[in-house]
């Protein structure tokens, strides 16, 4: 069963804000699969969501690192910026897999991974609607479902 839930960003705030929210449903082991093409709003995303949980006051994109990691109270959180791996088997290599049990992973250009990502995964998509964006993330689990209608609740 995949539940959906649908977000409409008008500009990079709303993304925030979003991405804030977002953080407040995420448990330990969560993988937050960020699609979008360039300039989407991923990082924007993706940064907020670090910085309401751990306080961080600056989080640069791990474009080049490919991993940066943060604490949070509950657990670490890794986000990954995959745009430059050359093949699937290099998240290997990144410690991405212990990452993924041992805290929240976020994942921009998941579709690098190939099948190495995980089924159980929350997708969000985001893409150009009207004059903002459409974020869409998707669960397959009863468990997920739930977390979603929480989110729901919170926007």
């Amino acid at each position: 069963m995949t539940e959906t839930f649908e977000y409409i960003s008008t500009d990079e705030s709303s993304t925030a804000r979003f991405g804030q929210k977002l953080a407040q449903i995420a448990k330990i082991g969560d993988v937050f699969a960020l699609f979008g093409t360039l300039g989407m709003g991923k990082s924007v995303l993706a940064r907020a969501f670090i910085q309401s949980l751990s306080g961080a006051g600056e989080v640069p994109s791990p474009t080049f690192t490919l991993v940066q990691s943060y604490d949070a109270p509950d657990f670490e959180i890794f986000h990954y910026d995959l745009y430059r791996i050359k093949s699937p088997e290099e998240i290997f290599e990144i410690g991405m897999e212990d990452a993924m049990y041992q805290g929240v992973s976020l994942i921009e250009w998941p579709e690098m991974m190939g099948g190495y990502l995980p089924r159980n995964c929350f997708r969000v998509e985001i893409t150009p609607f009207e004059n903002g964006r459409k974020i869409t993330i998707s669960g397959n689990s009863e468990e997920k479902k739930q977390r979603l209608a929480e989110l729901e609740k919170i926007i």
